[in-house]
């Protein structure tokens, strides 16, 4: 096993545990649907789809939904909120790296929070673009640097730095990274920024559910609890300090980036 597929290994272990967060993530899919433009008819992959949040709002807007991720669990939870929702979409377990299906095969590609953890960022967008129609919609969300999501990010990384020639996950929150890593594949860049909210009675009480929850962390967690408690103690003061920026009225608030773009 290279590192490149450890390190998938790895991710694919710790992000099993992500329904619980699914919530928090519901209305910031909705929003990725009208963002992208999804009319009936269209066919749609929801890339890294996670619990299917985005997939099943693409399907409530009338489109023939495909949905793929690489952990087996959250497929699962993905067909169980599609079925009691009454939608019809077809899923997939399988690796952004390595789509499995045939060029120019979709009308839009999206993705929430979720192709940014492949380790190879070139290919992961070359493979969204690949089963992308030409003057189809490529658009996603994901984490700026600079708001919450981001911070926690860096600070996991400081902790446990990401295996050489994996970029940091942040880098996709970075408009001028975003329009780079697009290139002269696309044209007409859109950017938005939106704020996800996610109830919590306070910092700690939101950092106890990611630790349980978001992949990276729960790994780090995992580490320093039974090599270094007293660094893990260090990682959560420095985690509620940050997120104490964000805490208003019982809720998280988390700005992300949308990006959006036409195929050429």
């Amino acid at each position: 096993m290279d590192s490149f597929d450890a390190f998938k290994a790895m991710q694919k272990q710790g992000w099993a545990h992500f329904a619980p967060l699914e919530m928090s993530t519901m209305m910031p899919a909705a929003q990725l649907v009208a963002f992208a433009g999804i009319r009936p008819g269209q066919k749609i992959l929801d890339v890294a789809c996670g619990t299917g949040v985005v997939a099943v709002s693409a399907a409530r807007a009338g489109a023939n939904v495909t949905g793929l991720d690489l952990t087996p669990e959250l497929v699962e939870r993905a067909r169980y909120n599609s079925n009691l929702a009454g939608f019809n979409i077809t899923w997939h377990e399988g690796d952004v790296e390595n789509l499995p299906f045939p060029d120019s095969s979709f009308d839009a590609v999206l993705s929430q929070f979720g192709h940014i953890f492949a380790p190879r960022p070139a290919i992961a967008i070359g493979e969204m673009l690949r089963v992308l129609k030409p003057g189809g919609t490529i658009a996603f969300n994901t984490w700026p640097p600079d708001a919450m999501i981001g911070r926690m990010f860096i600070l996991v990384s400081k902790h446990m730095p990401p295996p050489p020639g994996v970029p940091p996950v942040i880098e996709w929150g970075d408009e001028k990274i975003v329009r780079d890593r697009l290139g002269s594949a696309v044209r007409d860049i859109v950017f938005e920024r939106g704020t996800m909210v996610s109830p919590a009675l306070s910092p700690q009480h939101y950092r106890a559910l990611t630790e349980k929850t978001a992949g990276p962390l729960i790994k780090l967690v995992e580490m320093l609890g039974s090599t270094d408690p007293a660094k893990l103690e260090d990682l959560r003061r420095e985690l509620d300090a940050a997120a104490a920026d964000y805490f208003r009225g019982n809720a998280m608030r988390q700005e992300y980036l949308s990006t959006r773009a036409t195929k050429n």
